[in-house]
C-alpha cells in the first residue's frame, strides 16, 4: 500500500510538464467534426454540472458543435463506450486516464470540470452506529454509480485505510440521483459513495451519516493534501491530433460553462438544469450547488499537484497501480493547452 505521504519528488519526476503534452496541434477555425458523441455516467449529478450548463446554455453550439450526450449509469460505462468506439469523448473522472495508461491504452484529459473530488461516503444511520472506522465496513454493500467508477474507487480507498481489500466490500451500481435516495430508503445498501444533490437530500431526511467528505476544498485538502482532479473531458489521443479544432471546441464549451458557474446564483443554476435534476426539491438543489461551487474548476486547467494527488489516491487503494507507479507518466495523461486557449477566447 502506498501512503499519502509518498515522496513528492518521485511523483513530480513522473510528470515534468503538464502543459507540454505532445498531443495538441495548433487548433484554430471550424471543427473538423460538427457532430460529436459524448459519453457520461450520471449527468444529473452536480459532479457534471459544467457539462449540463455547456449544453443548456448553448456553449457547445456557439463553438460550432452538435454534441450528442449519452448518459450511462456510471463512469466505468462511459469509458467502455469510448474504448469501444461508440463515443468520441467522455466527461468522466480524470483518474481513468491513469488507469488506462497502466493498462497500455492511452487516453488524455484536456478540460477540467472539478478541482475537488465532490464525493462523499455516507452510511445508513443504523449502520453508522456500529462503525468506528473503515476496518468495520467489511462485507458491507455500498451504492456507487457503477462498479469501477470513481465512487467505487473512493470506497476502496477508505477500505484500504482500515486494512481491507477491494474485495472486502460489495459495490452495487445504483446510478445517480433519485435511485441513490431510493437505495437507502429501501435498505438495499448499507451506505453510499455519491455526489450531490442526492447526498444532501439524504442528509436533509436524516437517513445517513457522512463518514468521509470531499465536497469542499477543505475536505480535499484534509484528505489529499490539496486539489484533486474530478470530472473532466478525456478522449483517445487521436481526437486531439487528428481533429484538434473539434477538441478545442469541446474545451471551449466546458471552460465557458465553468466561468458562468463562478458567477451564477444558485437560483439561476436551478433554473438552467432539467427539472428532473432537482429531485423534487429545488431548495435542496440550490443548497447543494452552493456547497460544492468552490470545487468546480474556474478555468478548466489542471491545478499544480492535483495529478500527483490522484495518483497517490489510486495507488493507495489499488495494488496494481502501486506496483507500476514508477512507470506511469502523468504528463501523457493531461494537457492544459486547450483550456488555456479557451480562456483567452472567452
Amino acid at each position: 500500500m502506498i501512503k499519502l505521504q509518498m515522496r513528492r519528488r518521485t511523483l513530480l519526476a513522473a510528470a515534468p510538464m503538464v502543459v507540454a503534452a505532445p498531443y495538441v496541434a495548433r487548433a484554430q477555425g471550424k471543427p473538423e467534426k460538427s457532430k460529436v458523441v459524448l459519453a457520461v455516467g450520471g449527468k444529473s449529478a452536480l459532479y457534471y454540472l459544467s457539462l449540463t450548463i455547456a449544453e443548456r446554455k448553448g456553449f457547445f453550439k456557439e463553438a460550432g458543435l452538435d454534441v450528442e450526450i449519452n448518459d450511462f449509469q456510471g463512469g466505468a460505462k462511459s469509458l467502455q463506450a469510448l474504448m469501444g468506439g461508440s463515443a468520441d469523448v467522455v466527461a468522466g473522472a480524470y483518474e481513468h486516464t491513469i488507469r488506462m495508461q497502466q493498462r497500455g491504452q492511452p487516453i488524455v484529459g484536456f478540460a477540467l470540470i472539478g478541482r475537488g473530488m465532490q464525493l462523499a461516503i455516507g452510511l445508513r444511520n443504523d449502520v453508522a452506529a456500529k462503525v468506528k472506522g473503515p476496518a468495520d465496513i467489511k462485507g458491507m454493500k455500498f451504492g456507487v454509480t457503477a462498479p469501477g467508477s470513481q465512487t467505487n474507487m473512493l470506497v476502496n480507498f477508505w477500505a484500504a485505510k482500515g486494512g481491507l481489500k477491494a474485495t472486502d466490500i460489495v459495490p452495487i451500481g445504483v446510478g445517480a440521483g433519485a435511485s441513490v435516495v431510493a437505495a437507502i430508503e429501501k435498505g438495499e445498501v448499507d451506505g453510499v459513495s455519491q455526489s450531490d444533490p442526492a447526498l444532501t437530500i439524504l442528509q436533509e431526511k436524516n437517513l445517513i451519516k457522512i463518514m468521509l467528505d470531499t465536497r469542499t476544498m477543505k475536505g480535499n485538502q484534509e484528505l489529499f493534501g490539496g486539489a484533486f482532479p474530478a470530472a473532466c473531458l478525456y478522449a483517445q489521443p487521436e481526437l486531439l491530433t487528428k481533429t484538434p479544432n473539434t477538441a478545442q471546441a469541446l474545451a471551449t464549451g466546458i471552460v465557458r460553462a465553468n466561468e458562468w458557474l463562478q458567477k451564477a446564483s444558485p437560483a439561476e443554476v436551478a433554473n438552467s438544469v432539467p427539472e428532473a435534476y432537482l429531485l423534487g426539491d429545488r431548495a435542496v438543489y440550490e443548497k447543494s450547488f452552493a456547497g460544492v461551487r468552490e470545487t468546480i474548476s474556474p478555468d478548466g486547467l489542471m491545478p499544480p499537484g492535483a495529478m500527483e494527488n490522484a495518483l497517490k489516491f489510486l495507488a493507495d487503494g489499488d495494488p496494481k497501480i502501486a506496483a507500476d507507479i514508477g512507470k506511469i507518466k502523468l504528463a501523457d495523461t493531461w494537457t492544459n493547452e486547450l483550456a488555456q486557449r479557451a480562456g483567452k477566447r472567452s
